[in-house]
């Protein structure tokens, strides 16, 4: 625009000299001298072809900035094409505001992390697409270099955002907006977790092992008396000393699944057909329930490597808790395909039932051994279940809300 202007304004005065030039040579045309008439016609003749050929020589060079101009302007798209290619290719999320906090630029990642449409949040304020507390975040406008927030997407789900928040500023540093970069950590917390979880069980795995050793010596002992009790009291106290038996078997029990806990998981490796597994456990459990309808999506699975019968204790153990996690009857769903990921190939394995749910503020303690929420429970079954997936490699986390409870069990496909 700038090269435009200096041209029309250097043809604008040129235009003004030459008439000014042919306007003195007309009235001194006029002015009686007759001898110079024909040297001020050939002069008007000499400038008329000066004028013709600037103005062919200015027509050339505007054919030369309407290229430059023509190619300057190709670069800008290019240079903008290549800015918003960068854009939408980087993994973490990028949010732009105006200075109004509404949204002008959003690129694929954030679109898929915050699970929003591009196109309809566009020009819209950041109240009406986002979710607390980012909303919050943005609308104190301080600077952030790093920071982690939790926050629930349209789905429900509990994703973890590492972040920075700064200002956005144009070419001269006028603060013109703000702008949002995310990264999601939902697996890098998930996998933080995991970790804390096996420092824990290892703690409290030698702890049950000295305690389960202390109390069976003793309970041998009782269970020896008991027994010689059971062939001479009278018959009126028989019923007591069968009470007695009845609590021995039970607190055997429980000591063996200390022991079972405690014990280092040996796997007996074989080719495992886990849908069979899955198909059998639910048959046992579910079949039972009428009022619970049963549904399974696992169609060609590949085969995987690992211990049959630690598998079918740990499928066993959670489908019973679904199913007693809706005794008024409900939906169990049990879904199983292959994945891949940046650490190789992987089975996913998914739970879900539709009973109460699992409180939020115990929903990170169930995997912990001796905690449970049953009357008659040892709090073990979830605990080992653990045991056994990390075992085979894998990792176990649960979802939960009041409209059900999901497993999720990744097994990768060699071990």
């Amino acid at each position: 625009m700038r090269a435009e202007i200096i041209f029309y304004s250097l043809i604008f005065l040129l235009t003004v000299m030459v008439f000014l030039y042919l306007f003195r040579a007309f009235i001194r045309s006029y002015s009686g001298q007759k001898r110079l008439e024909r040297k001020d016609v050939s002069q008007v003749g000499f400038v008329v072809d000066t004028f013709q050929e600037l103005v062919s020589k200015l027509k050339e060079k505007e054919r030369e900035l309407e290229v430059l101009r023509k190619e300057a302007e190709d670069r800008a798209v290019a240079i903008e094409g290549y800015n918003e290619n960068i854009l939408q290719s980087v993994p973490s999320g990028v949010i732009s505001f105006n200075d109004e906090m509404r949204i002008t630029k959003i690129n694929q990642a954030a679109e898929k992390i915050l699970e929003v449409k591009g196109e309809t949040t566009i020009g819209r304020y950041h109240t009406d697409v986002l979710n607390k507390p980012i909303t919050d975040l943005l609308h104190n406008r301080k600077v952030i270099e790093r920071g982690e927030i939790s926050c629930i997407t349209p789905s429900g789900k509990k994703i973890w955002l590492g972040f920075t928040l700064s200002p956005l500023k144009d070419r001269k540093g006028m603060t013109i907006g703000q702008i949002l970069v995310f990264t999601d950590l939902t697996h890098l917390k998930a996998f933080e977790a995991q970790m804390e979880l096996r420092a824990k069980l290892s703690s409290l795995g030698e702890i049950s092992a000295g305690i389960a050793h202390e109390l069976r010596n003793p309970m041998g002992v009782i269970a020896g008396y008991t027994k010689l009790l059971t062939k001479k009291a009278d018959n009126s106290l028989k019923p007591t000393v069968d009470a007695i038996s009845k609590e021995i078997v039970v607190m055997d029990r429980i000591i063996s699944d200390f022991l079972s806990f405690t014990r280092p998981v040996e796997l007996t490796i074989s080719d495992i057909d886990l849908k069979a597994i899955i198909e059998n456990c639910t048959a046992t459990i579910v079949d039972k329930r009428i009022d619970i309808k049963l549904r399974l999506d696992m169609n060609a699975l590949p085969v995987i490597k690992g211990d049959e019968v630690l598998l079918r204790q740990a499928f066993t153990n959670l489908i019973q808790n679904a199913v007693e996690a809706m005794p008024q009857g409900g939906e169990l769903t049990v879904k199983a395909s292959p994945s891949a990921g940046s650490s190789g190939d992987f089975l996913d394995v998914s739970i879900f039932d539709t009973g109460h749910g699992i409180a939020e503020n115990i929903k990170d303690k169930i995997f912990l051994p001796f905690f449970t929420t049953k009357e008659s429970g040892t709090g073990l079954g979830l605990a080992i279940v653990h045991n056994i997936v990390v075992a085979h490699g894998g990792n176990i986390s649960v979802d939960s809300s009041d409209k059900g409870t999901t497993f999720r069990i990744k097994f990768p496909l060699v071990i």
